[in-house]
């Protein structure tokens, strides 16, 4: 805690004791009460420096504690605006009842015309009430900011009960129990839910000795450690945990892992646990056979324990660490209990696994046809038709098996009607891949089964992976133009169907397949994105989608990709080159290249001539095949003529080799001629016949300097 300065200054403590709150929303709950207490008391004059604020949020708690508060603002000086003096005194200067409502409103019913100032404000007299206002109370203050605090809290769901005198109810995350609020040593009187503040609360639920008075709210947080066994800091409480995994997982020659799924098991302890200790628990060896994804699952799901690994090789050990609420002398009847507790979990899922793999994968799809994929769209039998067909028709154009793509098509959704799957969905093509593996299916298949549910394709694609990279292209398009075509698109923030991450993993998918050289970046590929999307939609019932459906999320997967190349390259250059729709796979590459050619010395001349090119074509008969070169006059235009002739084909064929920087290098040669034709030359000719033919010339110019991208983009 920091001292202030200011001799007026003490230290504030606020806590509602409540019921347990809910764990995923608590450290948010915890940070929200403290904040829109903080920002209250603040906008009231109320805090002095340092302005030190601490939010702390245990199961059974909220609670924020700020270091330098204040008794009573400093008095605030105020200028009120009231009206016209016109409208507000009469003729003898005396107040009208309209200023005298107005100053009734305000609470200056005390002032008469001659309290009043008079100002001009460059149009007429304004009259104002000027004068020093006493500062806010601390415990009107904290009354305002309690209140603005409680019914602003971000709760997931709103609890209604009734208060203790039987006919009044509120409304609050879960039942409050206590209030207290502490200034200093002195209880500050506020209330809230029907809770009167004092200076009593509740330590652990098990191990404390009954209710704790706080002496102040200095003392208030050592108290709730020391005596009343409550680590009240939720970041505190959280590194305290973290410490102790880290030393009981070395204990045993372990680790709990890392990731997301650690950091989010880990906040959610937090936020159970309210004076935690550490323990290590273990499991008969036997069920390691069972697949390590299972036993993870239902430990960290259910029982919320840290499965241990083999720090060298990443395997599942049969130890576990357990997070518990209790600190006994002898911890034998907790580390007992707990692993009474697992066994049946993992004997469950040890049967369903032996189970399922009594029934071959492929012999579960006729099952499929009685799950409903949706009921616009039919079943998921339906829908593996669908992928299927798609699969067969990409993978040899990827230089894939039509055989093994097919074969991964069909098997994708088989799992779900396995026992596995029914009691964890999580697990959803992980367990297909080991039952397809038992079944003797082959290894680019299984790993198409386990690959399908990932969010993006982070490695370039392979020999082994690219059955995988097929299913997964395969599963997106059709779940994009289906949901799409019967008008679920996504809308603000709502994307129930994960229609964003589809558009982002498809995108992820031609680059990998770009980068493992399975595209080619000079090669405008059969398997382009408006292909595989038609393709797609040609599968569905005629009259099942929405007219233009293809066309649609092909733009939407454009815009999506414009997004994500925003936050690393040039935005022009990204506008040019998907103003031209080009291949997917070739985008990257593209923008690349009109980067560099931005910080050539001819770029700004170029671009804002093709600019001024386009708004002419615009307005011009496109009929005209070509330029008549007998047509020209000028030596301007002839040498832009000869210009285009000279750089076409070499600009043209280093396009058509993926070349796109040197391409448009090539193109920047043309700059001087292209000048000089827009300073000696007129385009719009009265003679109908020259202005035809200098548009034609320009049509080919036009042509030429947007075969990478769009170039107008580029001007300023």
């Amino acid at each position: 805690m920091i001292m202030s300065t200011n001799p007026n200054a003490r230290a504030l403590v606020v806590e509602l004791v409540t019921e347990e709150l809910p764990p995923k929303a608590l450290d948010a709950l915890g940070r929200a009460f403290a904040e829109g207490i903080r920002k209250t008391l603040d906008a009231l004059g109320l805090l002095a420096e340092p302005r030190a604020c601490a939010a702390y949020a245990t199961p059974r708690r909220l609670a924020v504690r700020l270091d330098a508060v204040l008794g009573q603002a400093p008095d605030q000086a105020y200028a009120e605006k009231l009206m016209p003096a016109a409208i507000g005194l009469d003729a003898a200067g005396a107040p009208t009842p309209a200023l005298l409502k107005k100053l009734q409103a305000k609470g200056l019913g005390h002032l008469g015309a001659d309290g009043l100032v008079r100002r001009h404000d460059g149009k007429q007299d304004v009259l104002y009430a000027e004068g020093t206002a006493p500062g806010a109370r601390l415990a009107d203050g904290l009354q305002q900011a309690l209140d603005h605090a409680v019914t602003h809290l971000p709760i997931p769901k709103v609890m209604q009960y009734q208060l203790a005198d039987g006919r009044t109810s509120v409304k609050f995350v879960r039942p409050a129990q206590r209030l207290l609020a502490l200034w200093g040593a002195d209880v500050v009187p506020v209330r809230t839910l029907g809770l009167e503040a004092g200076r009593t609360t509740l330590g652990h639920r098990f191990l404390e000795n009954g209710p704790l008075t706080i002496e102040s709210a200095e003392a208030w947080a050592d108290r709730l450690a020391a005596d009343g066994r409550v680590v009240p800091s939720f970041a505190e409480r959280r590194a305290l945990i973290a410490r102790q995994l880290a030393e009981s997982s070395a204990a045993v020659g372990a680790t709990i892992g890392q990731g997301a799924e650690v950091e989010a098991l880990l906040d959610e302890v937090t936020a159970l646990v309210e004076y935690p200790t550490v323990y290590v628990g273990a499991f008969e060896e036997a069920f390691l056979a069972v697949p390590p994804e299972c036993l993870i699952l239902t430990m960290r799901l259910n029982q919320k324990y840290f499965p241990l690994f083999d720090p060298a090789t990443g395997t599942l050990t049969h130890r576990f660490l357990i997070v518990s609420n209790m600190r006994p002398a002898d911890p034998v009847h907790i580390i007992q209990g707990n692993q009474r507790v697992v066994r049946p979990r993992l004997a469950d899922a040890q049967f369903f696994y032996q189970t399922d793999l009594k029934t071959p994968l492929a012999e579960r799809m006729a099952g499929l046809a009685d799950s409903v994929y949706h009921n616009k769209l039919g079943s998921q039998l339906q829908r593996t038709g669908r992928v299927r067909a798609l699969a067969r028709w990409l993978a040899p154009l990827l230089g894939g098996r039509a055989e093994s793509a097919d074969r991964a098509a069909l098997l994708a959704h088989a799992d779900l009607g396995t026992q596995m799957v029914g009691e964890f969905p999580e697990l959803q093509g992980i367990m297909g891949a080991y039952y397809a593996a038992h079944d003797g299916e082959s290894a680019d298949v299984v790993r198409a089964l386990r690959d399908q549910y990932r969010i993006r394709l982070d490695e370039p694609v392979t020999d082994d992976t690219l059955t995988a990279a097929v299913l997964f292209m395969a599963e997106r398009a059709e779940t994009l133009v289906g949901i799409w075509g019967i008008g679920l698109a996504p809308t603000g923030e709502r994307d129930p169907y994960g229609l964003r991450r589809a558009a982002l993993g498809l995108i992820s998918a031609y680059e990998q397949l770009t980068a493992g050289g399975r595209l080619q970046a000079s090669q405008d590929s059969p398997a382009r994105l408006a292909a595989l999307l038609e393709r797609a939609a040609a599968g569905f019932a005629p009259g099942q989608l929405a007219e233009g459906t293809a066309e649609a999320v092909l733009d939407f997967v454009y815009e999506r990709y414009r997004n994500q190349l925003a936050a690393a390259c040039d935005r022009s250059a990204i506008d040019a080159v998907l103003a031209l729709r080009p291949p997917l796979h070739q985008v990257a590459a593209r923008v690349q290249a009109c980067e560099r050619f931005a910080t050539l010395p001819e770029a700004e001349s170029l671009a804002a001539a093709n600019k001024r090119v386009s708004n002419l074509l615009k307005k011009a008969d496109d009929t005209q095949p070509g330029f008549d070169p007998a047509l020209l006059a000028e030596p301007a235009e002839r040498q832009l003529a000869d210009t285009i002739a000279r750089l076409e084909p070499q600009a043209t064929a280093q396009l058509r080799a993926g070349d796109f920087a040197a391409s448009l290098a090539t193109l920047a040669q043309a700059r001087a001629a292209v000048d000089a034709f827009f300073t000696d030359v007129m385009v719009m000719a009265e003679d109908p016949r020259v202005r035809a033919n200098r548009l034609a010339l320009l049509r080919s110019l036009h042509g030429l300097m947007n075969q990478v991208a769009d170039l107008s983009r580029l001007a300023r």
